[in-house]
């Protein structure tokens, strides 16, 4: 069926080149992660592409749902729109050309939302898209031809001076972005080996693609195809070429080259950094000695800093000394993935049983991590879509798989996470655990060598068992259980609902660890935030062992989790 095409840039138009955007990169997901050779041959652009998108297209529908729940009869702004957008890819960005295609909204949105107005024409989409091609490419620290970089410029070349509505306006620069695509194998080497187009630079077409139908609401054509066959090494082998009247690609020549040989650093680095312009300028300095494929993008106080390296704890540390780095992501490119070419990759074997967690901080994801698990980061206020599930659930690497979303709202993402993996043969159990706590009582029962259901029944008996409570701070006045609280109020809330209101971040914590301990347990769990004096965690301590006998009290520090203090009885 066909898009109801939008005549201007506005709100809706964003929120509808999302969605397109996603559902396109989501049919081309599999094809863009087989031609991914560059920088490495690591097989999973069109997924980092797609996790980019759904970032952003989760953070528009938030702006939007904001809206449908106030009084108000307007709706989100284009500002409010594009801004979301923006941030949504940026905190979501995941890989090297994630990374900049969170630099490319970032830069349209900068253009769309500059004066506020209701709605852009033509000319504001191709000041965009010239203002998101140039910051894309400042973004990278050695920008390298025939990639996603030379598909944005020709992209914004292509619109330049086109005089007409936003839909001959993005019709103009797709068709350039995909001339520019055919063009890359003659551009960088390895692609050439190979026989493919860069991968990055085909998500983008992608993208731009959606920007059509969005203004015209009509599917664009692909005028760049490939092919994917096997070669004599028996690893996957792409080939590129135009597509013909009848939409058949020639047969493809068997090529040694399919996968090229690499040398280059063993880890790649991602994370969030809270830093000033100034820190992240000489960040971006230390960094590019460290390692290669250097991207740092953002602004205002937030970047996404992705750079591969032989050293990630030199990386991580140079961003520690920069600002506040969190949602740190290090992946280390072995023998089986990135160095080796379609003939010397050795099938990774599966591990029988895996558990994949969300945790609010990264002190938890540390804790969890030395219990065996496999942790998805939740940020506070910014939860992980299904498709950042799916992925920790593939890295996990195993037959069966037992999923711990640590938070209400986390369900519905967490059973269509599973859904989806099911149907990659992997079996799934979703274990409702509503708290870390939860979770961290779940995987103390944990056994992979006993029987799968056996082991998800224990795992969720213990998690059953054992009631939450957190202690946080109220951001406005509002009506709760408990009464009306101010803002600044410090809230206990008990199994999800606040029980408590006080002024003191210890009294509260003390009030509401006696109303769970009024009907009993035997263990005491204290999860710390960053705000949290350990002087807090002494006098909880000491109020259990001086009015609760038999009743163990054990200790951790959560990082920046949201709230300030979770607690966990059994």
């Amino acid at each position: 069926m066909a898009q109801v095409p939008q005549t201007f840039f506005d709100a809706l138009a964003v929120r509808t080149w999302c969605g397109l955007a996603l559902g396109t990169l989501g049919r081309a997901r599999e094809e863009i992660d087989a031609i991914n050779v560059y920088p490495v041959a690591d097989g999973d652009t069109g997924t980092n592409l797609y996790l980019t998108v759904e970032s952003a297209v989760a953070a528009v529908e938030a702006v939007f749902a904001g809206h449908a729940a106030g009084s108000g009869p307007d709706g989100p702004t284009l500002a409010d729109a594009a801004r979301a957008m923006a941030h949504g890819a940026l905190i979501g960005a995941r890989g090297n050309s994630g990374t900049i295609l969170a630099q490319l909204l970032r830069g349209m949105a900068q253009v769309l939302a500059d004066d506020d107005t209701a709605r852009a024409d033509g000319r504001d989409l191709r000041l965009a898209l010239r203002h998101a091609a140039d910051s894309a490419r400042r973004a990278v620290a050695h920008p390298v031809e025939g990639t996603v970089l030379t598909v944005a410029s020709a992209a914004a070349d292509a619109a330049d001076g086109v005089e007409g509505d936003c839909g001959t306006v993005a019709r103009a620069a797709y068709d350039g972005a995909r001339t520019a695509l055919a063009a890359t194998p003659g551009q960088l080497p390895v692609l050439e080996r190979a026989g493919v187009v860069d991968a990055g630079g085909r998500g983008l077409v992608a993208v731009l693609g959606a920007l059509v139908e969005t203004f015209t609401g009509e599917r664009a054509r692909e005028g760049v195809a490939v092919s994917v066959c096997t070669g004599p090494s028996g690893g996957p082998h792409a080939r590129v070429g135009p597509v013909p009247v009848d939409g058949v690609l020639d047969e493809c020549a068997d090529s040694a080259a399919a996968v090229p040989d690499q040398d280059g650093p063993a880890f790649e680095v991602i994370y969030l950094l809270e830093a000033q312009d100034r820190a992240v300028e000489r960040l971006r300095e230390r960094l590019d000695a460290l390692g290669d494929s250097l991207v740092v993008v953002g602004g205002d106080g937030l970047w996404n800093v992705h750079v591969h390296v032989d050293d990630a704890g030199a990386a991580v540390e140079a961003g520690i000394e920069a600002g506040r780095p969190h949602r740190i992501r290090i992946t280390h490119f072995g023998a089986d993935d990135v160095h080796a070419t379609g003939a010397e990759r050795p099938p990774r074997e599966r591990a029988q049983r895996a558990v994949v967690a969300v945790v609010p901080g990264e002190g938890l994801a540390g804790l969890y991590t030395e219990a065996g698990a496999t942790t998805v980061l939740a940020r506070p206020g910014e939860p992980p879509a299904s498709g950042e599930l799916v992925q920790a659930v593939r890295r996990a690497h195993a037959r069966e798989v037992v999923l711990l979303p640590n938070d209400a709202d986390l369900r519905h993402t967490a059973a269509a996470a599973a859904e989806q993996v099911r149907t990659e043969g992997i079996r799934v159990a979703l274990i409702p655990t509503r708290s870390a706590v939860q979770g961290i009582a779940a995987l103390a029962v944990h056994e992979p060598d006993r029987r799968f259901d056996e082991d998800v029944v224990s795992m969720t008996s213990a998690a059953g068992a054992t009631r939450y409570a957190e202690v946080t701070v109220a951001e406005r006045q509002s009506w709760t259980m408990a009464g009306i609280c101010q803002a600044g109020d410090v809230l206990g809330l008990i199994d999800g609902d606040v029980a408590v209101i006080g002024s003191d971040v210890a009294v509260t914590a003390e009030t509401v660890l006696d109303r769970m301990l009024s009907a009993g347990g035997e263990m005491v769990t204290l999860v710390l935030g960053d705000d949290v004096p350990d002087t807090v965690a002494d006098h909880l301590e000491g109020r259990v062992r001086e009015g609760y006998l038999a009743v163990d009290t054990v200790v951790y520090r959560g990082g920046r989790q949201g709230a300030l203090l979770l607690i966990g009885v059994e």
